[in-house]
């Protein structure tokens, strides 16, 4: 499985927005964040963890660290690795596609998303991955948000059938346009940046093939009323992010998301999906994030 030139690029667009980070000042960790040997207990949230919020550390490196806390999926890495991964015991939780900028609000694009999407499905279908993720892309002038609603459905249509047919779900993952100061924390420019709007064209589509990452720091930020929302459309979520924030950090007491009680309300509705942890680090000791962020998340 190789990873193809437009894999590689993300991963390091992932990597340039980590070395922005890491020129702000990083955090100590608090004294008495987590035991340093924690590991999940529980288990009810099946957990993954992003690979690009932890560049430069190698994919394999990273998913050693899960298995060690105890998460269960991996994602955001090259598809090279995931034979490595899945070799330690981890699963892909999501296999990525298009990329958020290049997408079909403009139809000079639906071929290039088409053949992506269509190639991504087939992977996630050799590795067992259930989703692969898509994106609206971004606004262009002179395109209506009537007509790049449109845009994004017909060319969503076009691959439907063959997600279903495979058994793969697309699932759509909404995004924040307003936080501008770091290119990994917001999208300004993004169209599918309500979450309500990004459930319709969901609707639009009308497959139960076409699902929504539901990415609870993008949510917080935009539309808030995280866990009525959840409640409102769970029958459409195939995926969930978590993040901090503000600054898409830690899930720590620095931040506004009581994320147990999320936690608690995705179990609530039933769903036995992954839940995935794609904040950016902060902390000196990176990997002691994660697991801290694992252990909020255990309930």
């Amino acid at each position: 499985m190789k990873c193809s030139r437009r894999e590689m690029i993300q991963v390091a667009a992932g990597a340039a927005g980590i070395a922005a980070v890491g020129a702000e000042a990083t955090a100590q960790v608090p004294p008495d964040a987590v035991s340093k040997d924690f590991q999940v207990t529980n288990g009810r949230i099946r957990q993954s963890v992003m690979g690009w919020c932890f560049n430069p550390m190698p994919a394999v490196e990273l998913a050693k660290h899960a298995v060690d806390i105890g998460l269960i999926g991996i994602e955001g890495i090259p598809a090279e690795d995931y034979a490595a991964a899945k070799k330690l015991g981890l699963e892909i939780s999501l296999v990525s596609s298009h990329g958020f900028a290049k997408g079909p609000f403009t139809r000079e694009n639906h071929e290039y998303c088409v053949k992506v999407l269509k190639e991504k499905i087939d992977l996630a279908a050799e590795v067992g991955c259930a989703n692969v993720i898509t994106f609206t892309g971004m606004r262009e002038a002179g395109i209506t948000d009537e007509q790049g609603a449109k845009n994004c459905v017909d060319c969503w249509k076009q691959v439907i059938g063959y997600a279903e047919e495979k058994k793969v779900n697309l699932a759509l993952e909404h995004l924040n346009s307003r936080d501008g100061s770091h290119p990994m924390k917001g999208h300004p420019g993004y169209f599918g940046d309500d979450v309500d709007f990004c459930v319709e064209l969901i609707r639009r589509v009308d497959s139960p093939s076409m699902k929504l990452l539901f990415d609870i720091y993008h949510v917080q930020i935009m539309n808030g009323d995280v866990i009525r929302r959840i409640r409102q459309y769970k029958d459409v979520i195939a995926h969930y992010h978590t993040a901090g924030n503000p600054g898409r950090g830690e899930l720590d007491d620095t931040q506004e998301i009581n994320y147990p009680a999320v936690m608690k309300a995705i179990l609530e509705t039933g769903y036995t999906g992954y839940v995935t942890q794609e904040f950016i680090p902060t902390w000196d000791d990176k990997t002691f994030a994660l697991r801290h962020g694992a252990s909020v998340c255990d309930v």
